[in-house]
Order: C-alpha cells, then structure tokens, then sequence
C-alpha cells in the first residue's frame, strides 16, 4: 500500500473510555430542542451497564474520533437513532460508514422499529438516509395554541373524563385499537407497530403518564381517549393523542374534545398546548387551523423497520 492510500473508513463500537466524547459528537449535532430530548435519553441509560450502550458506534481517524452514532434501545424491541454531525464532503466517508454499521445492528439484534426524527436542519439528508435503507413513514407538523382558545360550537356536547388508569390494560389496549382504526395518521407506521408497542412508546414519551390521560364518554358510553403530557422544556403540555372510536366520528365531539383538552391545560395554569400531526391528516389539520393552532415546525419520520408482525393503532 503506498503512502497516498488509506483503509477504508470502519465503523467500531465506541469504548467506555471514548463514551462522554462520542455523545458530545452526537449533541453537537443537533437544534437546542433535539438536544434536549437526547441529554434525557443518555440521563436514563447513567445506571445502565455497558452492553447497553452496544448500539454506540464511532469512527477514529489518525486517533481521534471523528464522528458518532447511536442506536438508542427503546421498550418492546425498539430503538430510536441518533444521526452523526454533519461532516464535509470529504469526509461524508464516516457518516456512511456509521449508518451501515448501525443498519447492520439494528438486523442483528432484530429491533422491530428504529426510527428517527429528521427536521429541516438535519445533519444528513433524506436522500442519504434512503440510500442506508430507511424509510419514510410520515411527516409530521408541529402545531401549538394558547390554552386559552377554543372552538366555536352550535351546542355544547357534554362529555365526561375518567382516568385510563382505572382501566384494565386490556380495556385500554381495546380502546386504543379502536381509536386508531382507519386513522389518517402514520399509516406505515401502524402497519409495524402493535397496539401493544403504541402504548409502551407512549409511556416512554411521557414521564408523567398516566397522570392526564383520560378515556372519553358520552352517554354512558367510552367513545374517545385523550393522551396530555406535560413538556416543562417547551414550557406547556402537548396533547400526544385525541381519538374518537368510528362510530362517534362526524358527530362534533372532536370539536368539544378539543375544547375539553384546552381547558384542562389552562385550568393546570398552561400557557401553550403543542402537538404533531401527520401532514396527510387532512382533516384533522383542518380542525386545529379552525382552533387558532399554528404551525412552529415540520419534521419528517423515517425508520428500519425490522421482522415481526405489527397491525397496532396510531394517532
């Protein structure tokens, strides 16, 4: 080999000694919201021992790591990824390098879903992403509203909130597949993922859960559920899941839903109520537009999704 040729770039697993470097790489890479969301994700693995961070990958060049990524283990065999900073072209090479190893990893291990959350501004494009074999499963605007406003209503529509923890888990897996039932939301991803994995990750996203999720009535009947979730970083709550069951769609109580929603949060003394909806919801979209939401960001869902059988309910 002559002085002008170099090995190919390798992807190695990241030793304990090179973790703290690794996931500054990692945090460098990413808008002050997405960071946050990582430093909590490392906050929860400090106790873990090191073959949970198996998923940690790195590149070294000339001793010094050049780049990181890391397939962050999740609940139910899932995972979630977190994409390198962004490196000049020249030396894209390790970027490259990264997501084969990481591809390969998440085969090996058989993770059902590794997923990834891409923003605009992200360090790696879609099309490179593509190219490593992920898919795209939704892109997701990211509305916010004062708690203050509220939908106009003809008639108000009274309905009643009992706390989805009084309920069995069976009741409330029941209850979740039903409300995602021909859902306009992510439908790739309802296609991988089981009920049982939708509620799981629902849990994983809210540590305050279940404390304001509610299941919906009206006339003595459960038609609905609504899944709030304190954000103290945004500064207000989001509301990560509103559904009716099919049968009480088109009746309005969407609208009182909504309202019901707003209310609690500006009851708790929330200033702003923030969500994700999936761009092809159209109607949806429709109904927060009517509610004074306004759009603050997009991003767009991509994935491995890996064996098994999914056929859950979605948002």
């Amino acid at each position: 080999m002559t002085s002008e040729q170099k090995l190919p770039v390798q992807a190695i697993k990241c030793p304990a000694s090179r973790r703290r470097e690794a996931l500054l790489q990692l945090a460098a890479a990413y808008d002050p919201a997405q960071q946050a969301a990582l430093s909590a994700a490392v906050k929860a693995m400090y106790n873990q021992p090191d073959a949970q961070w198996d998923g940690l990958w790195i590149t070294i060049e000339a001793g010094q790591l050049v780049s990181a990524i890391w397939v962050q283990p999740l609940p139910m065999n899932m995972a979630q990824l977190w994409l390198p900073k962004e490196l000049s072209s020249e030396r894209s090479v390790h970027t490259s390098a990264l997501l084969r190893a990481a591809n390969a990893w998440v085969n090996v291990h058989n993770i059902r879903l590794c997923h990834l959350v891409l923003s605009p501004h992200a360090p790696a494009s879609e099309a490179l992403l593509v190219e490593h074999g992920m898919q795209r499963l939704a892109c997701l605007e990211h509305l916010t509203v004062s708690s203050k406003r509220r939908l106009m209503m003809h008639e108000a529509i009274p309905l009643s909130l009992q706390p989805l923890s009084e309920f069995s888990q069976s009741e409330q897996l029941a209850l979740l597949a039903a409300v995602g039932q021909d859902s306009l939301d992510s439908r790739p991803l309802r296609d991988v993922l089981s009920v049982e994995e939708l509620l799981a990750g629902f849990y994983q996203q809210d540590s305050h859960a279940p404390q304001h999720w509610y299941a919906v009535g009206y006339q003595e009947v459960v038609v609905g559920v609504l899944l709030l979730a304190p954000r103290p970083a945004q500064g207000g709550w989001e509301l990560m899941l509103m559904g009716l069951t099919p049968d009480w769609r088109g009746k309005g109580l969407g609208r009182s839903l909504l309202n019901k929603a707003l209310e609690l949060a500006q009851q708790a003394g929330v200033q702003e109520v923030m969500l994700g909806v999936d761009d092809a919801n159209v109607p949806a979209k429709q109904l927060y537009r009517e509610a004074g939401f306004v759009r603050y960001a997009q991003q767009r869902l991509l994935a491995w999704k890996g064996g098994g059988k999914g056929g859950g309910a979605a948002k």
